[in-house]
């Protein structure tokens, strides 16, 4: 759920996260909501934000949002697992203005999706670490079994490009190989580089296996938030709010392919951040 202030009469989203991993939810809310506004930050300077404490993690957080906010953002989402799992009550707290996240909703989207009681999560060390979806489902749903399972080797193949190599294939298989033994009926992908996999995932757990995108279910929330108070942009006439922006902490030379291949479109990013 949303926490926080109410937006102005012109909603622009402001999303970030610790790298470019953030552009998948950018990809969904696109898609739902193509004609809002948004600011995007990837922390890509002082990536990844796995390895960093708590209290470093929720320094980051305000440092991000207080960027986004001063670029015009009047809502926020959190789309880093590690922030979210940290920050996620400090900042919605912390600054008069709406907070999504990732975890949430895909929280939500798997109980409501799950027949037998058996949920399996796919995440980085640092988010499974960390316990955020196991609280969260102990405390939604006590009787829920979740069965974690870092794979810390997926970023980087995600970002190498390597989505149907035999290798990837072959190291998804195994990550999976848990899951499907403790009887998981659906999978949350725990990172936001995962739905560049998700083809290769849903093939190898089989079909019968519901797989739950968090940047799915989070632009599915903001949609809806956005409709019961009657804020979202129209179909027609001219855009509303200023255009899209794209910022990031450190531009490396690769980074525009590695964005083009999460969006599925180019995009050119201005330096800029905290």
């Amino acid at each position: 759920m949303a926490q926080g202030g109410g937006p102005g009469p012109t909603p622009v989203l402001g999303i970030f996260d610790s790298g470019i991993g953030g552009l998948t939810v950018v990809k969904e809310i696109k898609r739902l909501l193509p004609r809002l506004p948004i600011v995007y930050f990837g922390d890509t300077a002082r990536t990844p934000y796995g390895t960093k404490s708590r209290e470093t993690l929720q320094r980051y957080a305000r440092e991000d949002t207080s960027f986004l906010i001063s670029q015009g953002a009047n809502i926020i989402v959190i789309a880093c697992h590690s922030a979210a799992s940290a920050a996620r009550d400090h900042i919605a707290q912390g600054f008069p203005v709406p907070v999504f996240d990732v975890v949430g909703p895909a929280m939500e989207e798997a109980l409501a999706a799950t027949r037998n009681g058996r949920i399996g999560l796919m995440g980085t060390r640092a988010t499974v670490e960390s316990g955020v979806y196991q609280e969260g489902l102990a405390r939604l749903a006590p009787e829920v079994r979740l069965v974690a399972q870092p794979c810390p080797l997926l970023v980087p193949l995600v970002e190498e490009g390597w989505l149907r190599r035999r290798e990837t294939r072959m190291i998804v298989k195994k990550y999976l190989r848990p899951l499907k033994a403790a009887g998981v009926d659906t999978v949350v992908l725990g990172c936001t580089h995962y739905p560049l996999l998700k083809g290769v995932i849903a093939e190898k757990v089989g079909k019968r296996v519901r797989i739950i995108d968090p940047a799915e279910a989070v632009a599915r929330r903001i949609a809806r938030y956005l409709e019961e108070r009657s804020l979202l942009p129209g179909e027609q006439g001219p855009p509303q709010g200023p255009p899209d922006r794209y910022f990031l902490s450190d531009i490396a030379p690769a980074t525009q392919e590695i964005a083009r291949r999460f969006l599925g479109r180019p995009i050119r990013f201005a330096a800029g951040g905290p």
